[in-house]
């Protein structure tokens, strides 16, 4: 039902910034959102960044507190693509970064607390953050 193709990632030194592109291919009659996820070597997966693609609330954003004031989640319908803009990064960004699909959104709020119910995933690509 999905594909993925991420990129973007990549070392950089603290305060930089980098730019992860998710393309896409999903095919669903329902409301559905792309997020943006993390994982960092001895802890669990956690949400980053959500946008609706299609419904009501197509466009609609959310963060997790950490990222809110530094990361921007962005989409390209015509790309079927999703951005994520990280500026001022911090060591404690680094992570590997997964794309994912949700293809029966409740929420975004719940999407991005790992609250699922169809969820697909990318392959995931690195971020390090080091001087």
């Amino acid at each position: 039902q999905v594909q993925f193709v991420e990129s973007g990632g990549g070392l950089v030194q603290p305060g930089g910034s980098l730019r992860l592109s998710c393309s896409y291919s999903v095919q669903t009659r329902n409301s559905y959102a792309i997020g943006w996820f993390r994982q960092a070597p001895g802890t669990e997966r956690e949400g980053v960044a959500c946008i609706a693609v299609s419904g009501i609330s197509a466009g609609n954003t959310y963060y997790v507190d950490s990222v809110k004031d530094r990361f921007t989640i962005s989409r390209d319908n015509a790309k079927n693509t999703v951005y994520l803009q990280m500026n001022d990064l911090k060591p404690e960004d680094t992570a590997v970064y997964y794309c994912a699909a949700e293809l029966f959104l409740t929420t975004l709020q719940a999407m991005c607390n790992m609250k699922f119910v169809d969820i697909h995933w990318g392959q995931g690509t690195q971020v390090t953050v080091s001087s």
